[in-house]
């Protein structure tokens, strides 16, 4: 891999990163890096979920104050989490892809539309969500079912997990966007890091291009929670539907 290469991975990382921890759309940028430093699809796919991974680290890292007494609920949902990506790395490593990824660019369309009318749902929802407190408990079982569907399709193909589950959490929980958004980096990261570790055993890592990748995202994400702690909420609550309809716009082409 030439300087060009890796100067561009970087790049993209950095920008995946901010993506990532802002608005669960850090594929956005990265996938389509490493496709045009000469990866093929699935290639390209299992480096960027083996890149990511530093993703989930810097999020974590950064978003401390927000997952302050978050502990029992991520637990919960990260487990749930981890096993849909587990399940969606079988999937990957042991089925053909089409069928799944027809189906990629309607749930990314619906989670952005999701987002977008948050406020009107969670107020159909009032009677569930009451406060954090409430959801420090073991998540109901639409909650959960949720959950792992989306830990599911990231370890499948992954792009746009993070709109899906902030969709999921936001319509949940009621509280400040920045903790729902730092818990779903965590909740989307556990997902990612287990079909990561099938990835890395089995699949076709490119890990000159996962290293790149990762060092930049690694900085866009750490970065990526202080800009959400100072962003007004909702024109980012508007700003990430509208990246995810983009996105999804971008994969039906």
């Amino acid at each position: 891999m030439d300087i060009g290469s890796v100067a561009l991975l970087v790049s993209a990382g950095v920008a995946s990163g901010l993506a990532g921890s802002i608005a669960g759309l850090a594929s956005l940028f990265s996938y389509p890096a490493l496709l045009a430093v000469g990866l093929p699809p699935v290639a390209a796919n299992v480096t960027n979920t083996v890149a990511l991974f530093s993703n989930t680290v810097g999020t974590a890292a950064g978003s401390r104050t927000e997952l302050r007494g978050q502990r029992d609920r991520l637990l919960w949902l990260c487990a749930i989490a981890a096993l849909g990506g587990a399940v969606g790395a079988a999937l990957l490593l042991g089925t053909p892809s089409s069928a799944f990824e027809a189906v990629v660019p309607w749930l990314i369309a619906l989670s952005s539309v999701l987002i977008l009318v948050r406020d009107p749902l969670r107020r159909l929802m009032a009677s569930r969500a009451r406060s954090v407190a409430h959801h420090t408990a073991r998540p109901s079982l639409p909650l959960a079912c949720a959950v792992l569907l989306v830990g599911l399709y990231g370890g499948y193909f992954g792009a746009a997990s993070g709109v899906l589950m902030l969709a999921v959490l936001s319509l949940s929980a009621t509280e400040p966007l920045p903790v729902t958004n730092a818990v779903k980096n965590v909740a989307t990261g556990a997902a990612n890091i287990v079909a990561a570790i099938a990835y890395v055993a089995v699949a076709p890592v490119n890990w000159a291009a996962a290293v790149s990748l990762g060092l930049g995202a690694l900085l866009g994400s750490s970065l990526g929670p202080l800009v959400v702690r100072r962003l007004p909420e909702t024109p980012l609550r508007i700003a990430i539907a509208l990246g995810g309809l983009g996105l999804a716009m971008s994969l039906w082409r």
